[in-house]
């Protein structure tokens, strides 16, 4: 049986730990499954520079959808995880960027 195919985040100089060319703290280190295209962006304006089309936010009606991922152990979690999670991954315990909840309304419904 084959894995699972990887995950491509797209962005503006993406590492390996997801941070991009905007946010690049030790703890910036998720990528967002954007609701408009489907396609991982390390940050919204990493998808506002590549898109085509104005990003959408997820209604809270598809909070299950595992949409949000760790630059660190690579899992993804449900958005309601994620939103939950008091900025500690729950499969790998690493420190996400509290500071992201000031763009939760640019992603999710709030």
């Amino acid at each position: 049986m084959k894995g699972a195919e990887p995950i491509t985040i797209h962005g503006t100089e993406v590492n390996a730990r997801t941070q991009c060319a905007h946010y690049h703290s030790e703890r910036d280190i998720i990528a967002i499954q954007h609701k408009c295209c489907g396609e991982f962006y390390a940050c919204i304006q990493c998808h506002n520079e590549a898109a085509d089309h104005p990003a959408q936010v997820w209604p809270k009606t598809e909070f299950q959808t595992q949409a949000i991922y760790c630059g660190n152990c690579h899992q993804t979690l449900s958005i309601s995880s994620y939103l939950s999670c008091n900025s500690i991954c729950p499969h790998c315990q690493a420190a996400f960027n509290p500071g992201c909840a000031n763009h939760y309304h640019l992603y999710f419904e709030q």
